[in-house]
C-alpha cells in the first residue's frame, strides 16, 4: 500500500478554471465528420444529417469549444469549397490524409452543428497554400453583418446572421516537414503577423492563435516559438502546442509518467513567450492554446487505419483512420493530462483533445450503427462537469516511481478546484501504481469540510486487466463506479485501487 497527502489552501489560487480548457477537435479526417458527427440517413440523424446520439454524448461530455476543420487537412483546404449549394460544391483530393473530400459538410454545417451541441467554434485557416487575402475574406464571410461581398455571400447561402467566431487558428503545424506549405519560423512568423493584422482589421474583437511547435521533440522547439512571437507578438493572443503520447514496447511506467513531459512542455512554452514579452518590454501576455493533445498509438502499427497504410491505397471517401481503441491505462493517463492542464490553467486557457469522434477519440460510432463512450471519455466528462470556480495550487507528497523516459514521478497525481458559489471542492486524482492501492489524504487548509457529495473511480473491472476497453460489443466494460470516501479530522480520505483515476467532491465552508 502506498500513501499520499494532497495539500491545498483556500488562499493559494492558480486562477479561475478556463471553460475553454475542455475543448475538442473535429477535423476532416477519417470518419470524424462523415459517419461521425454527420450521417444523413442514419436512424438517429436529425433533419440536418447530424447524429443525435453523438450530439447527446458531446453535450454529456461537457465539451466547450471545438477546433475545426483541421489539423493537417486545413493546410490544403479552400474554405469556399464548403459553402453554397451542396450539389455545386467540388470534390477535392485531400493530400494530407490521402482521401477524397466531398465538401458535403462545410462552414455552415459546422456552425449549425456547434449551435446544436452548445459549443463555441474555433476556426482554423489555411496558411499553408493560401495567405492574407483568403484569411481576411473568411473573417468577413463569417463575422461581418452584411453589405459587403463576402458577408452578403454568407447571407445568400442561408445564414442571415453572422457566425460570430471569436477564436481563429493561424494555420496548423507549419513547423513540420509533413505539412503542406511547411515554412521556416521566419517565413511563418511574418505571414502570421500580416494575416493576423488583416483579420483584426476586419473584426478587431477576434482572438488569434499562432502556430507553435508540433511537439516538444521538434528540432526547432523553443527557437520556433521565440522567432514566431518576435514577429507576431502584437497580433496574436495565444501560441499553440500539440502533444501525443503512447505506451512504447510495454513500458507502462514511462507512459504513466508522460504528464511530466506535458508539464515541461507547457512551462517551456510559457517561459519562451514571456522572454519575448520581456524583450519587447510589453505589458501584453500571450497565453497558450494546447489545441491538440491525447493518447495516440502512432508507432509500430501496421493496421489498415494507419495513415501510412491508407496513403498506399486507392483514393476513397472517409476511410477509417487511426481509430484507436482505448483501455484502462489510457484513461488513467488522460486523467493525468487533464490534471496538468488544470495545474497550468492560469496560462493554458484553451485546450482541445484530439479528436471528438472515431479518430483517436473519446466517442466511437459506427456507420448506420451505435455510438458509445471510450474509456478516456470519463475523466474528461467528469473534470469538465466538476472543475468550476478557481484552481487551487496543489502540493502532493507521494511515493514515487522511476520511468526510463520521463524520470521520476509521483505515484499519485492530482489537481483541485474550488467552487465558492456551490461551496464545493473537487479533487481529480490518479493512482499510477500498477499493483499497489494508495491511501490518499486531502488536507483542506482554510476550509471546514462537510459531506462527501461525489466519489467515483475508474479502474480495472472485475475479471479484466489494464488493457480492458469499451467496444461495440461491450460498450460499458469500463466506466465510473462508486468509491468509498469520508471526512476524518477535517481531511478528505480515500483508498484508490491500483491503476485508477477518481473524482472526489466535498462540501466546504470557509474556516
Amino acid at each position: 500500500m502506498s500513501t499520499a497527502t494532497i495539500t491545498v489552501d483556500r488562499e493559494f489560487i492558480v486562477g479561475p478554471v478556463p471553460r475553454r480548457l475542455f475543448g475538442s477537435f473535429v477535423e476532416h479526417m477519417g470518419r470524424c465528420v462523415y459517419t461521425g458527427i454527420y450521417e444523413p440517413g442514419h436512424p438517429n440523424a436529425d433533419e440536418h444529417g447530424f447524429r443525435r446520439d453523438v450530439l447527446d454524448l458531446t453535450r454529456e461530455m461537457g465539451v466547450s469549444i471545438v477546433r475545426y476543420p483541421g489539423g493537417n487537412f486545413v493546410s490544403g483546404y479552400r474554405w469556399e469549397d464548403g459553402v453554397g449549394p451542396v450539389e455545386q460544391r467540388p470534390r477535392r483530393l485531400d493530400g494530407a490524409w490521402h482521401t477524397v473530400e466531398t465538401n458535403a459538410f462545410g462552414l455552415h454545417e459546422f456552425a449549425a452543428w456547434a449551435k446544436e451541441a452548445g459549443v463555441e467554434v474555433m476556426e482554423a485557416i489555411n496558411l499553408g497554400t493560401r495567405g492574407v487575402e483568403e484569411a481576411r475574406a473568411i473573417v468577413e464571410y463569417a463575422n461581418h453583418p452584411g453589405g459587403t461581398e463576402w458577408s452578403d455571400k454568407r447571407r445568400a447561402n442561408g445564414a442571415e446572421e453572422p457566425f460570430d467566431i471569436r477564436v481563429w487558428n493561424l494555420g496548423n503545424e507549419l513547423d513540420g516537414p509533413w505539412q503542406i506549405g511547411h515554412k521556416t519560423a521566419d517565413e511563418y512568423g511574418r505571414l502570421a503577423q500580416e494575416a493576423g493584422k488583416a483579420m483584426k482589421l476586419v473584426d478587431p474583437t477576434i482572438e488569434l492563435v499562432a502556430v507553435g511547435s508540433s511537439n516538444s521533440h521538434m528540432p526547432t522547439f523553443g527557437s520556433w516559438e521565440y522567432t514566431v512571437l518576435s514577429h507576431a507578438y502584437d497580433e496574436v493572443d495565444y501560441i499553440s502546442m500539440h502533444a501525443y503520447y503512447q505506451e512504447h514496447d510495454g513500458d507502462a511506467l514511462s507512459f504513466l509518467a508522460s504528464a511530466n513531459d506535458m508539464d515541461y512542455f507547457i512551462e517551456s512554452v510559457v517561459a519562451t513567450a514571456d522572454a519575448v514579452k520581456a524583450k519587447r518590454q510589453s505589458s501584453k501576455v500571450v497565453n497558450v492554446s494546447f489545441d491538440e493533445w491525447n493518447v495516440w498509438y502512432q508507432r509500430g502499427l501496421e493496421t489498415e487505419d494507419q495513415p501510412h497504410v491508407v496513403g498506399k491505397a486507392q483514393w476513397r471517401e472517409h476511410p477509417r483512420l487511426i481509430e484507436d481503441q482505448y483501455n484502462v491505462t489510457d484513461a488513467v493517463v488522460v486523467g493525468t493530462f487533464l490534471n496538468s492542464l488544470l495545474r497550468h490553467g492560469d496560462r493554458v486557457t484553451i485546450a482541445n483533445q484530439a479528436q471528438l469522434v472515431n479518430v483517436i477519440a473519446p466517442i466511437r460510432s459506427e456507420e448506420n450503427g451505435p455510438a458509445w463512450r471510450q474509456t478516456i471519455y470519463w475523466p474528461f466528462a467528469r473534470t469538465a462537469e466538476l472543475a468550476r470556480g478557481d484552481i487551487l495550487r496543489t502540493v502532493v507528497r507521494s511515493d514515487r516511481f522511476a520511468s526510463s523516459q520521463y524520470g521520476d514521478a509521483d505515484v499519485v497525481d492530482a489537481s483541485v478546484t474550488y467552487d465558492a458559489d456551490r461551496g464545493r471542492v473537487a479533487v481529480f486524482v490518479a493512482n499510477r501504481g500498477l499493483e499497489e492501492a494508495s491511501d490518499v489524504t486531502v488536507a483542506l487548509r482554510g476550509f471546514t469540510a462537510g459531506q462527501v457529495t461525489r466519489a467515483e473511480v475508474l479502474t480495472i473491472p472485475e475479471g479484466g486487466d489494464r488493457f480492458t476497453a469499451n467496444t461495440e460489443a461491450a460498450q460499458d466494460a469500463v466506466g465510473l463506479t462508486p468509491l468509498q470516501a469520508s471526512v476524518q479530522d477535517g481531511a478528505l480520505r480515500t483508498t484508490l485501487p491500483p491503476l485508477s483515476w477518481a473524482v472526489l467532491e466535498v462540501e466546504v465552508t470557509q474556516a
